[in-house]
């Protein structure tokens, strides 16, 4: 997600521990995200 976004893996934690980011979910002890959900969820941060 974040090379997709353009930004620091970083960030994207920071954004999911503030709640700001897209909607996230774990397998096992990783991260993922559905291509859907942060196509989403990047229309809806152009909208704002």
């Amino acid at each position: 997600m974040a090379t997709y976004l353009g930004v620091p893996v970083k960030t994207v934690y920071a954004w999911r521990s503030r709640g700001r980011g897209p909607k996230g979910f774990r397998i096992g002890k990783h991260l993922r995200w559905r291509v859907v959900t942060v196509f989403g969820w990047s229309l809806e941060q152009e909208r704002k």
